[in-house]
């Protein structure tokens, strides 16, 4: 299952779209965890890429999955952080929060993907 958030969307809209995706096909997901990836993504795009984005939410077996499209093909690049108000948090937050992250570059720029595996329960000994 694959979902796209219309391209004209803001961060608010997409954080209501994931909570509402997560709701009804991955309600394991760490709601709060998937939402701040999702906005730190999306105000990225248009902070560094300068462009709109494109959001689409997915599953597949044991896995979510949420990838941003931007027109920029650079990697993102984490920066040291400032207390003073300059940023520098989004992309340590969002390596920080899903379990793997891929870049894949493309003609028309990039998508960052953000995955997270399903956990489960350990077997319990026989005793």
């Amino acid at each position: 299952m694959v979902v796209e958030v219309p391209p004209c969307a803001d961060s608010a809209s997409a954080r209501e779209a994931t909570a509402r995706f997560l709701a009804e096909y991955c309600p394991w997901a760490d709601v709060s965890a998937v939402q701040l990836v999702v906005t730190e993504l999306t105000a990225n795009a248009l902070r560094h890429a300068g462009s709109r984005w494109r959001l689409r939410l997915g599953t597949a077996g044991d896995e979510l999955s949420v990838e941003v499209d931007d027109s920029s093909p650079a990697a993102p690049e984490p920066r040291a952080p400032d207390f003073s108000g300059g940023g520098g948090f989004g992309w340590h937050l969002v390596q920080a929060l899903a379990s793997r992250l891929e870049v894949r570059p493309h003609a028309a720029g990039k998508t960052i993907r953000a995955v997270w595996a399903r956990s489960r329960p350990a077997a319990v000994a026989a005793a």
